[in-house]
């Protein structure tokens, strides 16, 4: 651990490619070390592999040459084994000089090992049995990962051995024309302008993380009565039920985002001046396009890995709970409308 990489042979580096194929939010998180990556190596190809869903994230990166696309299947199936073959065949084709797998995972690990490339670098395991059954032993520059600091951070880690430190940083999408253009007609027909629009995002399919529906109401509420906010709740596949619920219980009627792409959804938080949600890849879409949030985390989950809290326009409200109790968490409407208010007074909002 903490090897460098000797300077004879990063002078040799060509070619390189990224594992991180999985979810909106991870692969999002890789983008904030792109730029230091190609700063340090300008010359060289840069590839990023990754599922086709969320492909749509690093389209019109200026940092990546090539995305190589793998298909989303079950594991263990015939066809996961006959596309797996076909994957790595062509990844070892391709010559890389280094492998970067910030994913970490079982199947991450075998593509790494059998790509072919001299230097494999992944995240340190420290578990018991770790070095066999945790592959450590796939990698010949390994870092130990920092959870006590955003994860866009963190994951400049791994780029360690190639002599490269953190530099001042934002993750990256490319809202694309389009997406810009249907949000600005969608806003046009509400007669909505870009000055007080607060987007909430308040569904997420995992329960230990979803805030009560009542409180996210209440603290909306709040945003039109005492700010005069315009509320647009935004929405994914499976969710626009839920947004519903949330609107009937509201005493003034919020606006329903029709539905949108992942680039869409990033459109939509553009023109917004805060969003208000659960922690997830929709937070970490807001930041990436420079939007202020108010982030509300559950038990269990580390909000200094999941909140870019070094920067004063990102502030989370976290459970005192040590457990999962209820889906009101210990956090008041009234205490998430404070955190609003504090980035208003900053002029942050």
């Amino acid at each position: 651990m903490n090897k460098l990489i000797p300077h004879c042979r990063l002078l040799k580096i060509s070619k390189i490619l990224i594992i991180q194929y999985k979810p909106f939010g991870d692969v999002l998180l890789n983008t904030g070390y792109l730029p230091a990556l190609r700063a340090a190596f300008p010359d060289a190809v840069i590839d990023y592999l990754v599922q086709k869903p969320y492909a749509t994230i690093l389209e019109n990166n200026a940092c990546v040459d090539n995305i190589v696309v793998m298909n989303k299947l079950k594991t263990g199936t015939l066809a996961y084994t006959i596309d797996r073959f076909h994957l790595i065949s062509n990844i070892r084709r391709q010559h890389y000089d280094v492998v970067i797998d910030q994913a970490r995972g079982p199947g991450a690990a075998e593509i790494t090992l059998f790509s072919g490339a001299g230097i494999r670098i992944g995240w340190h395991k420290t578990k018991k049995w770790s070095w066999f059954k945790g592959h450590n032993w796939v990698y010949n520059y390994r870092e130990l990962k920092d959870h006590n600091i955003y994860s866009a951070r963190a994951k400049f880690g791994l780029l360690h051995p190639l002599g490269i430190q953190e530099i001042p940083h934002n993750t990256y999408i490319h809202v694309l024309p389009e997406s810009e253009n249907r949000i600005q007609n969608w806003l046009n027909k509400k007669s909505i302008s870009d000055k007080g629009i607060a987007v909430f995002s308040p569904v997420t399919p995992i329960r230990s993380r979803q805030w009560n529906f009542g409180s996210f109401a209440a603290v909306a509420d709040m945003l039109i009565e005492k700010q005069g906010f315009t509320v647009v709740l935004l929405w994914g596949p499976g969710e626009k039920k839920k947004v519903e619920h949330m609107a009937s219980m509201m005493k003034s009627r919020p606006l329903i985002t029709p539905p949108t792409t992942f680039n869409e959804a990033a459109a939509m938080l553009k023109h917004a001046r805060v969003y208000i949600g659960n922690n997830g890849g929709v937070h970490h879409l807001a930041v990436a396009v420079g939007t202020p949030t108010v982030t509300v985390f559950g038990p269990g989950t580390n909000p200094l890995k999941w909140v870019a809290w070094h920067m004063p326009q990102h502030i989370y409200l976290a459970s005192s709970l040590e457990k999962y109790e209820d889906n009101t968490f210990g956090i008041t409407p009234e205490m998430v409308f404070t955190g609003f208010e504090k980035l208003l007074e900053s002029g942050h909002i």
